[in-house]
């Protein structure tokens, strides 16, 4: 777009386009004209005549009138010579109905190309989630999307809950899911859903055999198989520890993701501090055992996040909708 343009009222003479009638007032002088104002100008100028110019933008020839010359207050400028014959531009009128063309020009590019924006929006949805909901929701939730929207594409990015936050503020990711036990700072938040951290072991392991739920100080001493750090269910886990005034726990293994942690445990490698939706099936049928604890508050939010100041349009909010509505 062209740079703003600075009208002088230094003018005196009348086919130059000063205002006959005195200083242009103070209060209109200086503000940006409106489109419809300069839209209807240019029209004047192609058609030679004001009634027709009004005719084509569908407004009575008197509100046309009045428009123009609120423009004329505005631009500190006689932009029209009215007559019996017509309404003809001055000199001045013609070169700002040469700047409003283009002006109006890129007006159209701006709707034009936003449009397109909010059609590629509309019809895609960039996802970023921790594993935990990666594997365990977010299938539900997408599913309940496409049955509503079945044109939408979906692509979900699936990282640890210290990634995910990163990905929304760059845009890479028009809304995220986490499972960390804070809330990210420069996002908006909602809760999504409930989730608690369980002890679990393999079926041999002597603490199946316990009399006494397990403490934190025995839970932080004892080598875990952990998930990696920046993973929300390492976060809150290590969170709950400290608070239990027991410090951070030990690593016996480290793995990526809560299916790899599962199966280790299963195969005896050693018991893990895991998500209920992670090893709710397998202590159900068997393959793990939930340890009893005590003293430790290991309960959680999984959250949605998205950046802060915004809310959720298109796409997005309609995927928050179906968190709710799977509740």
């Amino acid at each position: 777009m062209s740079p703003p343009v600075v009208f002088s009222t230094a003018v005196s003479a009348r086919g130059t386009g000063a205002i006959g009638g005195g200083p242009p007032d103070p209060a209109a002088f200086g503000r940006l004209p409106d489109p419809e104002s300069l839209r209807l100008l240019v029209l004047v100028g192609e058609t030679g005549s004001l009634g027709s110019a009004a005719a084509r933008l569908g407004i009575a020839q008197p509100s046309a009138s009045k428009r123009l010359s609120a423009l004329e207050r505005r631009l500190g400028l006689v932009l029209l010579d009215r007559t019996r014959r017509g309404s003809q531009l001055t000199a001045a009128g013609g070169a700002v109905v040469e700047w409003a063309r283009r002006v109006l020009l890129e007006l159209d590019r701006l709707v034009t190309g936003a449009e397109a924006l909010r059609v590629r929006r509309d019809a895609e949805l960039r996802v970023a989630a921790s594993m935990t909901v990666a594997e365990y929701l977010l299938p539900a939730w997408i599913g309940e999307l496409r049955q509503r929207q079945p044109d939408l594409q979906v692509s979900l990015q699936v990282t640890n809950s210290e990634h995910v936050p990163e990905l929304v503020r760059t845009g890479a990711a028009g809304i995220g899911f986490i499972e960390a036990p804070r809330a990210p700072s420069g996002l908006s938040t909602r809760q999504v859903a409930g989730d608690r951290l369980l002890v679990v072991v393999a079926p041999g392991h002597p603490w199946t055999r316990r009399r006494r739920p397990l403490d934190a100080a025995e839970l932080a001493a004892t080598p875990l198989v952990l998930r990696e750090r920046g993973s929300g269910t390492r976060d809150t886990l290590d969170q709950a520890l400290r608070r239990a005034g027991a410090g951070d726990s030990r690593r016996l293994l480290e793995l990526g993701s809560a299916t790899a942690v599962r199966n280790a445990v299963i195969a005896g490698t050693g018991p893990a501090v895991m998500s209920e939706l992670a090893v709710r099936t397998a202590i159900a049928d068997g393959r793990l055992v939930e340890v009893q604890t005590e003293g430790i508050n290991m309960r959680r939010s999984l959250r949605a996040v998205w950046p802060s100041g915004r809310t959720p349009t298109g796409p997005a909010a309609e995927l928050l909708a179906c968190t709710r509505a799977g509740r």
